[in-house]
């Protein structure tokens, strides 16, 4: 008895000194408005993360494409290649890059310096905004690495990486997109559609890396004293193929997060990114089928990436159905562009670059022209938004085709930008770093 009289005592006093809570009325509209609006701003904020962390991921898997896809003597200058024009292009675009893009005086003639202005973006949506785009202007700038593989002097790869993401990139990326922030650009006030980066990311990647490949000019022996192209394999099929899935993989950051925004759209974006891939792949293996009578890995992997840039564009406006057109019309380009490089215009590009992001590029931003279902031509919409795309193609063409000659040039006549006969043939792994990728295997040593 004694105890339930001390509990009921304690319980008196807990009572007695707990403060009395006021019941708050329930909130007005606008409170309830602005709950609702900072709730999704942070939403938006950890999708966009997530996806820029994805695209990031992407670097993994161009480097593994590259190094599998070109021989083992050259696998570290592969490998150090992806991982410094990530370094490079990331510290270029946060000092000059974004402000040219980005910035309220953005454009050719652009001085809104993001880094060193001391500017801060201000507000945690921009930081996200800065990283996802800066991710994205380095994808631009590993594109060229796979062209001119196995030849390129590793300091004249790191200048062109700074001028890509400082300038060329940023550049034409304000004409289409400036107006994601402060800017605003002449192609997307025509309405040009170009929804994750076809042209803006690939389509330039891909036109940089074929004037750096002409300028560099092929491989030793490559071509034979006929002209006839000879096939130099690669080391390493399976890490190629890695390569494939992982930036496979990374798309579903690079398309769906280009919504910037945690909604629904984020599942059918993913679901057309999807459909296009795998039409890719199918079809570029049937097209390798016939070609070569045999399914060949190496075009149904580039046919994967092929259906994968082609959707870039279009893939928040297309059906299910128009995305494998899309998709099913990539597989085929990518083999007979890739036939028609080497052996017609006797471009040596290693790994495929220009036929997958600079040609399939182009076709996955005329695909939007046909193919949006609000206004495409194939919806009713006519030719004018083809007509746009069509512009903005060639744009992207004249703009990144025609700097990159200037530039590739300028570096081979001043710091050089081809190595030595001598470190090509014994690699570069030895010749530009020191070192092998697979110890002992080299006929060379380090010593």
């Amino acid at each position: 008895m004694k105890k339930l009289k001390l509990y009921a005592i304690y319980l008196f006093l807990i009572l007695l000194l707990t403060p009395i809570t006021v019941i708050a009325a329930p909130a007005d509209s606008s409170s309830m408005d602005s709950i609702k609006e900072e709730l999704q701003t942070n939403i938006n904020i950890v999708w966009t993360c997530i996806a820029a962390f994805l695209v990031f991921f992407m670097q993994a898997g161009f480097a593994m494409v590259e190094s599998g896809f070109t021989r083992a003597k050259n696998a570290v200058n592969i490998l150090m290649k992806n991982l410094m024009d990530f370094s490079v292009g990331t510290i270029a675009f946060f000092l000059i890059g974004f402000g040219l893009m980005f910035g309220k005086t953005n454009g050719l003639f652009g001085t809104t310096l993001f880094g060193l202005s001391g500017v801060e973006p201000g507000g945690d949506w921009n930081w996200t905004f800065l990283i996802f785009q800066t991710v994205f202007a380095a994808t631009a700038a590993t594109i060229v690495s796979g062209a001119m593989a196995e030849r390129t002097k590793f300091v004249g790869y790191l200048t062109y990486s700074f001028f890509i993401t400082m300038f060329i990139y940023p550049i034409f990326g304000s004409w289409a997109w400036g107006g994601l922030l402060d800017g605003g650009g002449w192609l997307e006030k025509l309405g040009f559609l170009d929804f994750a980066g076809s042209t803006v990311v690939h389509s330039i990647g891909g036109w940089l890396a074929l004037a750096g490949a002409i300028v560099l000019g092929p491989r030793i022996g490559k071509y034979g004293p006929d002209g006839k192209p000879k096939a130099i394999l690669g080391h390493n099929i399976p890490l190629a193929a890695l390569g494939v899935f992982i930036l496979w993989f990374g798309w579903f950051g690079f398309n769906p997060g280009s919504t910037t925004s945690g909604d629904g759209s984020i599942g059918y974006i993913a679901v057309t990114t999807n459909l296009s891939a795998a039409a890719g792949a199918i079809v570029a293996m049937i097209v390798s089928w016939i070609i070569m009578k045999k399914p060949d890995a190496s075009m149904a992997l580039n046919g994967a990436l092929a259906g994968l840039v082609s959707i870039t564009a279009p893939c928040d406006g297309v059906t299910p159905t128009g995305a494998i057109l899309i998709g099913i019309v990539s597989g085929a380009l990518v083999v007979f562009a890739v036939l028609f490089i080497d052996r017609v215009l006797k471009v040596d590009d290693p790994v495929g670059a220009v036929s997958v992001h600079g040609v399939c590029g182009a076709w996955g931003t005329l695909a939007a022209g046909l193919f949006n279902m609000e206004s495409g031509l194939f919806y009713g919409g006519g030719f004018k938004q083809l007509g746009v795309q069509i512009l903005g193609a060639g744009a992207a063409f004249v703009w990144a085709f025609g700097l990159g000659l200037i530039l590739f040039y300028a570096i081979s006549k001043t710091i050089g930008l081809r190595v030595t006969h001598e470190e090509e043939m014994k690699g570069l792994d030895i010749g530009e770093h020191g070192m092998e990728a697979y110890s002992g295997f080299q006929v060379f040593t380090t010593t």
